[in-house]
């Protein structure tokens, strides 16, 4: 890589493994829907946004296709930004004020092939399934 502007590629899994190497201890820091506050390392973001991308492909996600999130902004959802597009999927987020009609609509559009809900959210995503 000599004669490049940077000496390390600018992907989403460098970026996770240097936001590790080099701010593994450094604190992210967000609020939940109940409230509270939840505060963990980038090293533990890491870890757990490498779980979370070998589940996703347990679960049959592949190059291509589409992760559709239904989350409030926070730590779970950070996560997924980077767990999806590390396996070379597309990441989706739903806006959270659209009625389930139009949510419906636009997974169906989309051809989402699975939906990442917060457990708040899940009454929501249940009138979300039926349609």
């Amino acid at each position: 890589m000599r004669g490049l502007m940077m000496e390390y590629q600018l992907t989403l899994p460098t970026i996770l493994r240097r936001a590790d190497d080099f701010h593994g201890k450094k604190e992210i820091v967000t609020c939940l829907p109940d409230k509270s506050i939840h505060r963990y390392t980038y090293r533990d973001m890491a870890r757990r946004a490498k779980k979370l991308a070998v589940a996703l492909q347990q679960l049959g996600i592949r190059n291509g296709d589409r992760v559709a999130t239904l989350c409030w902004n926070h730590y779970q959802h950070l996560e997924a930004y980077f767990a999806v597009p590390c396996i070379g999927a597309i990441i989706h987020p739903l806006n959270l004020r659209f009625s389930p009609d139009e949510l419906t609509y636009i997974v169906n559009h989309a051809g989402d092939k699975i939906i990442i809900v917060d457990q708040v959210l899940l009454p929501c995503s249940k009138s979300l399934c039926r349609r």
